[in-house]
């Protein structure tokens, strides 16, 4: 009961505190004047993964591995084969050339490297500040392209901010009344309170019901962990197709896993070094490799993901899933 009501409202702090933090954090800098693209590309890209990030930290801090790259590894799988699944059973799912050459090229990259440094070596200071630079370099790039951009020929970090827009009208960058940025400065600080609590509610949660059931604490990351932390990827994803936005939800997954793997990863090393577990290097970082490299060939026959597709992830998801779960 209590490991329930532990995991029940760490996701609920992560979900609700990450939208007051990027949402506070969005209304401050537009008072401050800073420019939508920016914080499009910055504070809503990545305030979107602040469930993982700060999940995978404190697991990482708290002594257990298994979680932190488990939550790693297992959200970049549900986000492929789970949420971009469902969205394309929803409604298929189109991929701009450019996108696909661009970003899903990036992503399968990022999965390749993590991938490779994980058999190699621990993932210590190094190991994270690689990732983190090659997370703002590719940010940096991002954002001179935006300025660059003519049409609707916009990059995946784009596309995942954009998402994380319309699901949410709020965290659109508007003019506002001046006198209220104690108020939003109040309303970031308490998400971000909120999501530290969540985390730490939810990672005590997962060690102590892998405990209590005897299954590794890598599972439980993989899967409940990696599933929940992946709530706001679900929600904007879902709602991209169900508004016809079709080529937005691919961006918005294919982002979500570049942030994943280069600023969760690597912010994780940076802050609690460790190795990853072994069954993480030899069999679930292969299967998200495997995944990207699927959805990259999928995206790239017909420059879309039919239902049909959707279903073959979706299932895919299911049967990963059943494979490593203990019967």
């Amino acid at each position: 009961m209590i490991v329930a009501a532990l995991l029940i409202s760490g996701f609920a702090l992560l979900v609700v505190g990450g939208e007051l933090l990027v949402r506070g954090a969005v209304q401050v800098a537009s008072r401050l004047g800073v420019s939508p693209l920016i914080i499009g590309l910055t504070l809503v890209g990545f305030g979107t993964s602040t469930p993982e990030l700060v999940t995978s930290v404190q697991a990482g801090l708290s002594g257990s591995p298994g979680i932190a790259y488990g939550n790693v590894v297992g959200s970049n799988i549900a986000n492929i084969l789970l949420i971009l699944g469902l969205a394309a059973i929803i409604t298929p799912i189109l991929v701009s050339a450019n996108a696909l050459k661009r970003d899903s090229t990036v992503m399968v990259g990022a999965a390749v490297l993590f991938t490779c440094l994980a058999w190699s070596m621990p993932f210590g200071v190094m190991v994270g500040v690689v990732f983190v630079g090659f997370l703002a370099t590719y940010i940096l790039f991002a954002i001179w392209q935006e300025r660059q951009v003519v049409g609707s020929d916009h990059g995946a970090v784009f596309d995942k901010s954009a998402a994380a827009q319309l699901a949410d009208p709020a965290l659109q960058p508007a003019q506002t009344k001046p006198g209220s940025l104690i108020l939003s400065l109040a309303i970031a600080i308490a998400g971000l309170v909120a999501v530290i609590i969540g985390g730490k509610f939810l990672v005590d949660g997962a060690v102590q019901l892998a405990r209590s059931v005897g299954i590794s604490e890598t599972v439980i990351g993989l899967t409940i962990v990696a599933i929940g932390t992946s709530l706001p990827e679900l929600v904007t994803s879902v709602m991209a197709a169900l508004r016809k936005e079709t080529d937005m939800a691919f961006g918005n997954i294919v982002g979500s896993n570049i942030y994943n793997i280069l600023g969760i990863g690597g912010v994780t090393a940076l802050m609690a070094p460790s190795s990853i577990p072994q069954q993480i290097i030899e069999f679930d970082s292969l299967v998200m490799v495997g995944a990207s490299a699927i959805l990259l060939f999928m995206a790239a026959s017909h420059l879309q993901i039919r239902r049909m597709e959707g279903a073959v992830l979706l299932s895919g998801y299911i049967g990963y899933v059943a494979w490593i779960w203990p019967i």
